[in-house]
């Protein structure tokens, strides 16, 4: 397969310069035999090799890539062999979200191996479409530097934005696998603290075992799925009735699985929405930030000790004003652990 690179530092270089003064690379490419007939964004990687095939797309939607001197439009146009192209490697927010962001994190434990981080309301885990930036990823990395050569800077399981509590995060790749392994293997215990609507009358204990998977009628929800008809996973959780008024339920959830929005489509099915979880049916209350689901209590085996750790946290202030204002007694953490 032959293609040629430009070497001239004006050419293949730090040339320019984006709109913010962050350095752009320009690159220039003769396409050779092998990339005759190929989609563009296919062309684009194998020459571009360094870089992904969805950042490189996010390039050529950009107008970042021409093709003999003229703008690329689609991804899927034809190349042939000795077309020139010039790729413009800009920064893009996928590409620059993994940078260090100075932020308030609340650590409940640190040692070498690993961190346990008391999440707040409101603060997305993971950079994705929307939050590129101001992540717990970002506030881990400017916490500790030696997370950057840590995947996804340690993290290993996640909360949605508007569910407080415990996370424990790796220090370095090899507690990393431990925790990812022990995670699958569902040694890590994660109980949590709901608030719902509704008067409780299945018992003292409920086993919630609905499998879950992506709502065919709106793909930004998780939904109760039949396996043998769609696509889905099972999920189990166990779910104890602490107190009850009559209107509103306070419950803490044993997560034996980890799927998406578990606990809220699960307990949304036993027509208990959780307090504030608009998504799923779930009405606002006065003075509470998101849904009224908060992890409280994790416990794992240290990866290099093999130890097992306890943590517990208390859920957050708008959390507890709401239990005082239904008169739901909560007399400290639950857990029986």
């Amino acid at each position: 397969m032959r293609s040629s690179i430009a070497t001239d530092p004006l050419e293949s270089g730090l040339d320019d310069t984006d709109l913010h003064g962050d350095a752009v690379e320009l690159r220039r490419v003769v396409l050779g035999p092998g990339q005759h007939g190929i989609r563009l964004d296919k062309a684009l990687a194998e020459v571009v090799p360094e870089f992904s095939r969805s950042y490189l797309q996010q390039l050529i939607e950009a107008g970042h890539v021409s093709v003999n001197d003229r703008i690329a439009g689609k991804q899927s146009a034809t190349v042939r062999c000795d077309d020139r192209m010039q790729i413009s490697l800009q920064p893009t927010p996928q590409s620059t979200a993994f940078k260090p962001e100075s932020m308030a994190l609340d650590v409940v434990h640190r040692d070498a191996d690993v961190l346990v981080i008391n999440k707040p309301v409101g603060l997305v885990v993971h950079p994705a479409p929307g939050n590129w930036s101001g992540t717990l990823l970002n506030g881990l990395l400017a916490m500790d530097s030696a997370l950057m050569d840590v995947p996804r800077a340690g993290i290993v399981h996640r909360l949605d934005k508007d569910t407080s509590g415990l996370m424990v995060v790796a220090r370095n790749r090899a507690a990393m696998d431990a925790l990812v392994s022990a995670i699958a293997a569902r040694e890590v215990d994660r109980e949590y603290l709901a608030i719902a609507h509704g008067h409780w009358s299945h018992g003292p204990l409920w086993h919630a075992q609905s499998a879950i998977g992506r709502d065919p009628r709106n793909r930004l929800r998780m939904a109760v799925v039949d396996l043998a008809r769609q696509s889905g996973k099972t999920a189990a959780t166990d779910i104890h009735v602490l107190a009850d008024n009559g209107q509103f339920c306070l419950v803490r959830c044993v997560l034996h699985t980890g799927r998406t929005h578990q606990i809220r489509v699960h307990m949304a099915e036993m027509g208990h929405p959780l307090v504030g979880d608009i998504v799923y049916g779930g009405k606002p209350a006065s003075g509470l930030a998101g849904q009224a689901l908060h992890a409280f209590h994790l416990c794992f085996a240290h990866p290099a000790t093999a130890k097992r750790l306890h943590f517990e946290a208390a859920p957050p202030p708008g959390f507890l004003a709401l239990l005082t204002a239904q008169g739901l007694g909560y007399n400290g953490l639950t857990s029986p652990g």
